[in-house]
């Protein structure tokens, strides 16, 4: 048994996708600079190594971005595990939350999880989500408005919120 993977060419950054059991586990941007973290936590909590193969799930997947990318504000169809702790995944059930076309600052996440003090462990767990878009942490700004980290690269984070028409500063989508 192996964690089966596609590559996906989005628009804005090649994507690895992986599925396990029905449920995608992984659909994260393949170049980013904490992949082999990424990739060794997944492996290691799901004591399986990656295998590149089709499947349905991985197919259906590559579809919605397909969809996603021409603007589709449709909800993610399938069902998702998360892999990483406990926190982590209280963090990334809230991203969820954030509706399409809106963002939220760290703080109000924070608060939302009713959790302040936590601001530093809560942008941990942002940047540690492993099933990126789909659960968004791209929806994550600066308290000021301002783009700040993703793994994706910020030019990619601009580009999905320009997609989902989230621009905090519209000025920013000038350039």
């Amino acid at each position: 048994m192996a964690i089966a993977i596609k590559y996906y060419k989005s628009p804005i950054g090649e994507l690895i996708l992986g599925e396990l059991n029905g449920a995608v586990c992984l659909a994260d941007w393949r170049f980013r600079k904490m992949r082999s973290t990424i990739d060794n936590r997944i492996q290691s909590k799901l004591r399986l190594q990656y295998e590149e193969k089709e499947s349905d799930v991985l197919n259906r997947t590559a579809d919605w971005f397909d969809s996603y990318f021409e603007g589709s504000k449709e909800d993610f169809p399938l069902p998702i595990m998360p892999v990483g702790t406990e926190f982590q995944k209280q963090v990334w059930a809230a991203l969820q939350e954030i509706p399409y076309g809106t963002t939220e600052s760290y703080m109000q996440l924070a608060e939302r999880l009713r959790n302040k003090d936590a601001i530093r462990a809560i942008a941990s767990a942002n940047g540690a989500n492993a099933i990126s878009i789909i659960i968004p942490c791209h929806r994550i700004i600066g308290s000021n408005g301002e783009m700040i980290g993703y793994a994706g690269g910020i030019k990619a984070k601009e580009h999905l919120l320009n997609l989902e028409g989230a621009v905090p500063n519209p000025q920013m989508s000038l350039f």
